[in-house]
């Protein structure tokens, strides 16, 4: 019986915490990040990204370029992954495409601040300095290991996508109210956030909806518990139309559209506002919050609709569809088992151990934040207040900083879908070198924390990183002279 209610308890864990994911974070993070991916592979040419990511693009401005792109992007793993996959897929090189899949989710404007002002400056502080030389790091050693793949990499996009050397004005447009989409949905300042009017619609019953919902599905924010609310479960249901609808009109696009097309751009387009809005159940009704996310939701819809209908071809409209429904059948159920599978993982361990394992800024106690951030993944800047929870549980600043870097990157399920973009033996490489460099960042932060000197710290860093680039300098070389044709 013991074993069989534990059995149960993982299966609940995992239901409850996909169904929290799917209504909380799918829809105006990932579903505009599939678009936008759809958008980069099949209307940006391949030089105007090799032009600043490509592999052969000087190291000075590759690197840079991807750790700015991905500093605006408010945005957790696996809403990164689609982009990264669609940089990577039309000629991004796989130094400034990992450097880009590594930054964006663990120093992006919007979590340095807020990390800021709930946990400290010096943490923030140190998230950024030590995000921006350790994400470069790693895309430059992952560039040299693995730099023949690379090369043919490069070629294939070469000949993928030969014959597209210059962008449409019509087709950046797009693209970028695609981004300001994405941006509307997910910032969180007063301008969006603030609500400007409220309707009241007379559905009764709705309060105990929500009261059955979190019985079914524990809401504790103290622990990332985030619950499913009645708007979750509406949205839940919608998404599964979205899906019914795209199968039927977009999964053979290329034979023409149908009405099942349209119908699921106008599914996808009415989720959206759906979840933009506040919706505040009570005993009288339900109470609609129209605020301003709703506005500037609304508003990209309506621009993207009419250059859908205007100003795209026929054939950019069809190839714009099938790209980002092919990302979608590529990640969507891979996310689907990795999110199951945290929730399960979640419910064994135990955010208690973190005070025995973590209470010191140890090797074993770093080693700990960063395994604690590949189980215990939350979506972004739901990682911060669970990190302040770690903190008065317990944890040392230093193996807190390791969480914090490691829990926007390698969770279980980004790891699953990196690997379905990149291959195996890279994904696996991608995740050892991050596991590494987040161990190395919480030591040399808690050292600082322990009372070593600013100037020690720097030491230890400029030390690090000048060994580093001397390695990665004489591999360089030594691969150099070994392609050199030899005297006779």
């Amino acid at each position: 019986m013991n074993l069989l209610s534990f059995l149960t308890d993982l299966l609940h864990g995992g239901l409850g915490n996909l169904a929290a994911y799917l209504a909380a974070h799918v829809l105006l993070c990932l579903l505009p990040a599939f678009y936008i991916a759809g958008a980069m592979t099949a209307l940006i040419p391949k030089e105007t990204v090799t032009r600043f990511l490509g592999r052969n693009t000087p190291k000075f401005i590759s690197y840079p370029a991807a750790a700015l792109a991905g500093s605006v992007l408010a945005v957790c793993s696996c809403t990164i992954v689609p982009l990264f996959a669609g940089i990577y897929k039309k000629g991004a090189g796989i130094g400034p495409a990992i450097t880009f899949l590594f930054f964006a989710p663990a120093a992006n404007i919007l979590a340095l601040i807020y990390t800021g002002g709930v946990i400290g400056v010096d943490l923030a502080f140190a998230r950024f300095l030590l995000s921006l030389a350790f994400g470069i790091g790693i895309g430059m050693i992952m560039a040299l290991i693995f730099r023949k793949d690379d090369a043919a990499h490069d070629k294939a996009t070469d000949t993928m996508f030969a014959g597209q050397a210059s962008m449409r004005r019509a087709a950046l447009i797009f693209l970028l109210v695609l981004i300001a989409l994405l941006l509307s949905g997910t910032l969180k300042i007063g301008l969006l956030t603030n609500s400007y009017a409220q309707i009241t619609l007379p559905i009764l019953g709705m309060d105990n909806f929500q009261d059955f919902l979190y019985r079914l599905v524990p809401f504790d924010a103290s622990k990332g518990e985030e619950g499913v609310t009645a708007q979750g479960a509406i949205l839940i249901g919608l998404l599964i139309l979205i899906g019914l609808a795209s199968w039927k009109g977009i999964e053979h696009i290329h034979e023409g559209f149908n009405r099942w097309t349209w119908a699921s751009l106008a599914l996808v387009g009415m989720t959206l506002l759906v979840a933009a809005v506040g919706i505040s159940p009570h005993a009288g009704g339900l109470d609609i919050l129209i605020n301003g996310k709703f506005f500037g939701v609304l508003a990209a819809l309506v621009v993207l609709g009419w250059m859908l209908k205007t100003k795209l071809t026929e054939d950019e409209t069809r190839d714009f569809l099938w790209e980002s429904w092919k990302f979608v059948k590529q990640i969507f159920p891979l996310l689907v088992a990795g999110v199951f599978a945290v929730g399960m993982i979640r419910v064994v361990i135990k955010p208690e151990w973190i005070e025995t394992l973590a209470g010191q800024n140890t090797l074993l106690g770093n080693l700990a934040g960063v395994v604690f951030g590949v189980f215990m993944y939350f979506p972004t800047l739901v990682e911060v207040p669970i990190a302040n929870m770690f903190l008065s549980l317990g944890m040392h600043r230093g193996p807190l900083l390791a969480y914090l870097m490691s829990d926007p990157e390698l969770s279980l399920q980004s790891i699953l879908i990196v690997s379905t973009i990149i291959g195996r033996l890279k994904s696996w490489t991608y995740v050892a070198w991050v596991a590494l460099f987040s161990t190395l960042a919480g030591l040399i932060y808690g050292a600082w924390v322990d009372g070593a000197s600013v100037a020690l710290v720097a030491l230890y860093l400029l030390v690090f990183l000048a060994v580093l680039a001397g390695a990665l300098w004489l591999v360089n070389r030594r691969n150099s002279l070994a392609a050199l044709p030899q005297k006779s």
